[in-house]
């Protein structure tokens, strides 16, 4: 039973939630302001986390600021509708993901299976000899089984959905890989208007992996179409 931290102060919103979720097969925690979500994700040990942007104490990218520098835990952040700012900010900082407030129970359900799927550590892939066998592009190697990234000998911290995308353009190094495929692959629905989420991810890949030797890009962005990891 996946367990989920919701943090939000909104208590009939919250108890709504929470009792969908639980009727859905989630055991949920809650946390009615921004110190006692922090305290908590933390500490114990969550599937995933749902932040609500603005509550009392400190508000979720205060929160999400603080626990990506210490977890790579799943998290999902809940904005005010309208408030692209507060998605695009929450992205930059690591949310895996973004869903704008009133938000119906059912869309949110699916949002949150769809991380849990990502961030799950499949068993390692296996070749004719039972080796694990990663993907190597030069000096980056991505294990899929573990979801680890190194480049050279330092590993590179991800969360699900960086990884998920990035595993998706190593495999297909040197191919243009459209955004709607990797709307599809990454974040589990297709590529909707405006929305930005995948330029952000590509971004703090970008930011994480550096330059390759000589200072070159690593990811092309191919203007109208998506990105093109570059074969050495």
């Amino acid at each position: 039973m996946p367990h989920l931290l919701l943090a939000d102060d909104d208590r009939e919103l919250s108890q709504m939630l929470e009792e969908y979720l639980e009727g859905n097969g989630f055991q949920v925690d809650t946390a009615p302001d921004g110190l006692i979500a922090l305290e908590r994700a933390l500490g114990e040990e969550f599937d995933l986390i749902i932040l609500d942007v603005m509550m009392p104490g400190r508000n979720g990218l205060d929160v999400l600021r603080e626990l990506r520098a210490h977890k790579v835990t799943p998290v999902l952040i809940l904005t005010a509708r309208g408030e692209d700012v507060d998605s695009i900010i929450g992205l930059e900082l690591g949310a895996d993901d973004y869903l704008a407030k009133p938000c119906n129970p059912r869309v949110l359900e699916a949002r949150i299976r769809a991380l849990l799927r990502r961030s799950l550590v499949r068993p390692p892939d296996q070749g004719e000899a039972g080796a694990t066998q990663p993907v190597r592009i030069g000096d980056l190697m991505l294990h899929s089984g573990t979801r680890t990234v190194q480049i050279g000998e330092q590993p590179v911290i991800l969360t699900s959905t960086e990884f998920s995308i990035l595993e998706l353009l190593a495999r297909e190094a040197g191919r243009v890989v459209s955004k709607g495929e990797m709307s599809e692959y990454a974040l589990a629905r297709p590529l909707s208007s405006f929305d930005r989420s995948l330029d952000m991810h590509v971004s703090n890949l970008r930011r994480k992996l550096g330059p390759v030797d000589g200072g070159g890009e690593r990811i092309k962005t191919i203007r109208g179409i998506g990105y093109q990891y570059l074969q050495p």
